[in-house]
């Protein structure tokens, strides 16, 4: 399975950054068809992870992906799957 990570831990206080960082992952996924991408908020009060969760779950956003899991066993940790057979072919540029 391919997949891309991207841990937000250094950039956790600056929300332009954070933003872009997903942009750029998900941006990646599209072009390498990626199975899946991780993203690391971290564990901390939560407030990064629920920012993370808000962006996942955009109008625009969540039609580039497929499914989006919250580890059970692993507060800090989010994963966003891709199902290329069901996602629209003419989505292909994601940004």
């Amino acid at each position: 399975m391919s997949f891309a990570k991207l841990d937000l831990h250094p950039v956790y206080n600056k929300g332009a950054l954070i933003e872009s960082g997903l942009k750029g992952i998900l941006d990646e996924a599209w072009k390498k068809k990626l199975d899946y991408i991780e993203i690391i908020p971290g564990k901390g009060s939560g407030r990064l992870k629920e920012k993370v969760l808000r962006f996942f779950n955009s109008k625009e956003i969540r039609k580039k992906y497929s499914r989006l899991d919250v580890d059970n066993k692993n507060f800090g940790r989010i994963f966003v799957y891709f199902n290329w057979n069901k996602l629209d072919a003419r989505e292909k540029k994601c940004f």
